[in-house]
């Protein structure tokens, strides 16, 4: 390696350590201001809202899975991207589903938009609801990490099949 070459790398990593501090200099003084703010001000509507979101987010991202998988084109690296972002979302979603957010009403018509469809079912049996939402978070991360197309579809086909477990007991939008 000449000079200029160890200068130049010398420069790289001073300039991603950099970027880096800066981040997390960032990240650190953001941490404050969400520390200052009243937590009380997120209410059950948001935090439904925010499962709805995060859940809309997963099943887009696996429909573009499903979907290459049915055209028989599976390009690997965007297929695990997507997958790897499945697994982070399903570690975070049950966390969205406080008690104070069990609000069916099986005699109302509920919005699409603000209300839940999570069944009661969801908060009496809530251990094996965090237990499928782990297992599809695994799920999913083995797939993120499958070297082979068949590997991946295995792992998609089980994910998809903790998915519609999930819906078809702790959901009422069936």
């Amino acid at each position: 390696m000449t000079g200029l070459e160890r200068s130049s790398s010398l420069l790289r990593r001073r300039a991603v350590a950099l970027a880096r501090a800066g981040l997390v200099a960032a990240l650190v003084a953001t941490s404050f201001a969400a520390i200052a703010q009243d937590q009380r001000a997120a209410t059950t509507e948001d935090v439904i809202f925010a499962r709805k979101t995060l859940m809309n987010f997963i099943c887009d991202k696996m429909a573009d899975i499903e979907r290459m998988i049915a055209m028989g084109h599976i390009e690997l690296d965007g297929a695990r991207g997507n997958a790897d972002a499945i697994s982070v979302m399903f570690m975070a979603f049950p966390h969205l589903f406080p008690t104070g957010s069990n609000q069916w009403n099986p005699t109302a018509d509920p919005d699409p938009v603000a209300d839940t469809y999570a069944s009661p079912e969801l908060w009496n049996r809530f251990s094996d609801f965090y237990r499928l939402a782990a297992a599809a978070a695994q799920s999913a991360h083995d797939m993120s990490r499958a070297d082979k197309i068949d590997d991946f579809k295995t792992h998609a086909r089980e994910l998809r099949i903790i998915c519609d477990t999930c819906h078809a007991l702790y959901s009422e939008n069936q």
